[in-house]
Formats: structure tokens, sequence, C-alpha cells
């Protein structure tokens, strides 16, 4: 800038201050010269931006799915049928055959007619009759049927004696034969089984003999408790006793609960 006007400086006192005319006119050059470098002194310099570094867009990851799992397998609930008691099957009055009375339901017949008897004997004494029973083909729910009513369901109070351990009044006729004595229960029980075989049939015994009283039976005179009115014992409705408790046994075990 400083040696531009420099030389214009020199220009002007060689040719233009010789000239008049000229020094109007290089005036006005002076002038727009003037202008000009004023201009541009004065316009500030044009600022170029850097581009301004963006951060590319955040992409955000898909949310995460969990697997498909296979739905839980739903297990239908358990249906138990409700307890049911067994059809009660007919009364059988016959002698020989098959008991159908458990040795639970025996006993428990028997504690409900006398609460006071001993459980732990009258379990014992049921298993017995099932027994002793089977061994000789006879049917155990007679049997203990009999036995009830001989002994008043064990309360006794007659002739014979509890310790005797003879349940069906075997022998006992009156005060100068009161009964039979057997050294144990199940002696007991299998001599009363025995007397009923003698009763219900022919066939001889399967086990070794304990009943005294055997050889005074007649051999199958009363297959049925309806011969033993008369013969076991001179009571006329004897028969008709024993076919009342074991029908009662019947329906207690089968659910009908009449003692």
């Amino acid at each position: 800038m400083a040696r531009s006007c420099t030389a214009l400086y020199c220009l002007y006192r060689k040719v233009i201050m010789s000239k008049p005319q000229l020094q109007i006119r290089f005036l006005v050059v002076i002038v727009m010269l003037s202008g000009f470098f004023f201009s541009c002194a004065n316009t500030p310099p044009q600022r170029v931006e850097a581009p301004v570094e963006t951060a590319p867009p955040r992409t955000v990851p898909p949310q995460a799915v969990p697997p498909q799992t296979a739905p839980p397998k739903t297990v239908p609930p358990r249906i138990i049928p409700p307890e049911t008691v067994p059809e009660k099957p007919g009364l059988s009055e016959d002698i020989m055959g098959k008991g159908r009375i458990t040795r639970e339901k025996l006993a428990f017949f028997l504690e409900q007619n006398n609460p006071q008897a001993d459980q732990r004997f009258t379990r014992a004494l049921a298993g017995f009759y099932i027994t002793e029973a089977a061994a000789e083909g006879v049917n155990h729910d007679t049997a203990f049927a009999q036995m009830c009513l001989e002994t008043g369901f064990l309360r006794f109070g007659g002739l014979v004696k509890p310790e005797w351990n003879n349940f069906c009044g075997l022998g006992a006729i009156g005060p100068q034969q009161p009964g039979e004595i057997f050294p144990d229960p199940r002696t007991g029980v299998r001599a009363h089984i025995q007397h009923l075989k003698a009763y219900a049939t022919e066939e001889p015994l399967n086990g070794a003999l304990v009943d005294p009283r055997y050889k005074w039976v007649r051999k199958g005179s009363s297959p049925s408790i309806h011969g033993l009115s008369g013969t076991w014992a001179a009571d006329k409705s004897y028969s008709g006793k024993i076919a009342d408790i074991l029908q009662r046994l019947y329906d207690f075990s089968y659910g009908e609960n009449i003692l």
C-alpha cells in the first residue's frame, strides 16, 4: 500500500503537475482508487468455516427379543374317584364256604357291640377265626357270628368263663357240666371250627382233632345254620339269632353301619 502511494505521488509531480488538464482527471482517479482501497480495507475477509464434524447418527440396536419358548405343559388335575364301598353280597347262611369280612372289620364290629373288649385280643381272635376256618373250608363269617351270640360279644356271663377259651359254649349243658376248657384262644377257636364242620359235612378234618365232642355229632346233618336249632342248642330260635347277627355284620361291613 505504501509503495503504491509513493509511485502515484512521483507520477503526479512529473506528468500531471505540468499539465493542468490532467490534474482533474488524476484527482478523479485518486478519489476512485481511494474509495476502492478504503472499501477493500474495511471489508472483512470472508471466513471460510470449516465443516462441522457431526457425530454419525446413533443407531439404537433393536431390543433383544427373548427366544421363543414352548408354553409350559399343563398337567390335567388328577381326578381321584371317591372311595366306594364294595357292593354288599347276598347273605350266605351256609356253614361251609369262604368268608368275606376282613379281620379288621370283624374286630371292629365286635368292639362296637362291646366297647369294653380288649382291642388287641379282638384283633387276634378275628385272625384266628379266619385262619382256622380257612384250614377246614368253613365260612368264617358264620363262625364269628355264632361266637358273638354264644359269648354275648365276649361279655360271657353264663356257664362258660372267659379264661376257658371256649367261644361256642361247647359242652356247656348245666352247672354240673359248664363246658369244655382249652389251653389257649387259638385251640378254642379250632375246636369251634371242627365242631361246625362236623355238622356241615361228612368230609374228614384237615387238621389234628382238638374238639372233644366231635365224635357225638351226626356228620353232615346241618349244612346251613338253620339246622343248629334244637341240635347245637335247645333254643328253637337259635339259628335265627345267628342269622340276625350275621346280617348285622354284613350291613356294618358294607357301609350301612347298623349295629
